[in-house]
């Protein structure tokens, strides 16, 4: 079992099939095809299910998939401490949505034209999974939100660096009469992202006072900040998300907005980590920052 091999296992699990994995790998199919079966015969067990369109993983093999992103990160990362030179490799970004669309773009862009041999992958979710992913080594570093008291994070679990300071507004439907308290809500529908979400969070401590959400509130999950404001801008929600990102949608409708109180994003990593590309890219990150030392 090399490096290689696992590495042909991870891309044609990704790409469900062998013919995309192939091109993308710069090998002839018969040959990806060939790595896959010696690793099954040397794990003893299958790793794919194949029909005549796709490959799937099995549940033994995503199991397996688990480990293996696991072993080609870490490797990846011992590649560039090792040789810290210049900054090079892959550098896994993971980020909550609302970051990606209002702090990122520019700092991306300047990233990349200042250390094109490093290749950025992003990925978006809420802070929970991001910090779940930290810690399986999925990525390499994440801007997440973190609320005091968040009994899941213990601490010196994670490194973490305050970049940018978020409100948090309340948006309302249009017409929505002033409000006080949260028993001044008319629409008794959350449109909101998945558990796991530290603004969703926030959202329901503050409309229910640390109570049940669903005992005041319907929640409907949705899996973009646009369908949040399209649903409150309708009148049958209301939602909960940075100003920041208010600003970018504006142009969609028409909403009230209360504001709510402030979060700060922290850039996140494993205690210890520091790649080349990693402490470039939390420079580029700082000089965008708008909470300064």
């Amino acid at each position: 079992m090399d490096l290689a091999s696992l590495a042909v296992f991870r891309t044609v699990a990704r790409e469900q099939g062998i013919t995309r994995a192939a091109e993308l790998l710069g090998r002839v199919p018969s040959n990806v095809t060939t790595r896959v079966q010696q690793l099954e015969t040397e794990i003893g067990v299958a790793l794919f299910q194949r029909d005549k369109k796709r490959m799937t993983l099995t549940q033994e093999g995503e199991t397996f998939l688990e480990y293996v992103d696991r072993i080609l990160n870490l490797a990846d990362e011992a590649r560039q401490m090792v040789n810290s030179s210049t900054p090079g490799g892959t550098l896994r970004v993971g980020s909550m949505e609302s970051t990606v669309a209002s702090r990122l773009p520019l700092p991306l862009a300047a990233y990349n034209k200042a250390f094109p041999d490093v290749t950025i992958e992003l990925s978006t979710a809420p802070t929970r999974q991001l910090v779940d992913g930290l810690l399986a080594r999925r990525i390499d570093c994440a801007l997440i939100a973190i609320p005091s008291g968040e009994w899941w994070l213990e601490p010196g679990m994670l490194d973490t660096r305050a970049l940018f300071r978020e409100e948090l507004v309340l948006l309302l439907p249009p017409g929505h009469p002033d409000i006080h308290h949260a028993d001044d809500i008319q629409p008794k529908s959350l449109a909101a992202f998945a558990p796991g979400c530290t603004y969703r969070a926030l959202a329901e401590e503050w409309l229910t006072g640390f109570g049940s959400i669903r005992e005041y509130f319907a929640v409907q999950e949705v899996g973009s900040y646009h369908a949040m404001f399209a649903c409150t801008a309708a009148g049958s929600c209301i939602s909960i998300m940075p100003r920041s990102v208010v600003d970018l949608m504006r142009h969609l409708g028409p909403v009230r907005e209360h504001p709510l109180m402030k979060v700060d994003t922290f850039l996140a990593c494993r205690p210890g980590f520091d790649t080349p590309a990693f402490s470039e890219f939390r420079k580029t990150l700082e000089t965008a920052s708008d909470i300064k030392k």
